[in-house]
């Protein structure tokens, strides 16, 4: 058994390259081999997303507080509120974040596939993320 307790595992800043706006990533877990699982709680304040991206295996939010937005490459973007589970397949193109006016915080579960857990793309221009 092993604990990692609050506060062992220092917060970081979501990197400009990958997000819009101010977004803080806690580092909730990474699985040791032969597990491929990895987790952290993010936090989106109003108005900050992320930039498109794909896993490769997958993605699931759990939404633990605030309201939110996400979408899939093609599809309307979608509402999101605590308690919600966001399920992205394996390969779809997506974005998420907070709604422009309320922060919004997930945990984020993926796996990785050959050590890679996403793919980063483009960056949702502000006339696609207030559509």
């Amino acid at each position: 058994m092993e604990i990692k307790r609050v506060g062992s595992r220092p917060s970081g800043k979501g990197p400009e390259d990958w997000f819009t706006g101010t977004v803080r990533i806690d580092p909730l877990f990474t699985a040791a081999a032969p597990a491929h699982g990895a987790g952290a709680c993010v936090t989106f304040e109003p108005g900050a997303r992320t930039a498109w991206h794909t896993h490769p295996l997958g993605q699931t939010l759990i939404v633990t507080s605030g309201c939110g937005w996400a979408q899939h490459e093609g599809g309307p973007v979608e509402e999101i509120h605590p308690g919600d589970v966001v399920w992205f397949a394996p390969g779809e193109k997506h974005w998420h974040g907070a709604t422009p006016t309320t922060a919004m915080t997930h945990i984020a579960i993926q796996e990785s596939l050959d050590g890679k857990v996403v793919d980063w793309m483009e960056k949702v221009r502000d006339d696609q993320y207030r559509r």
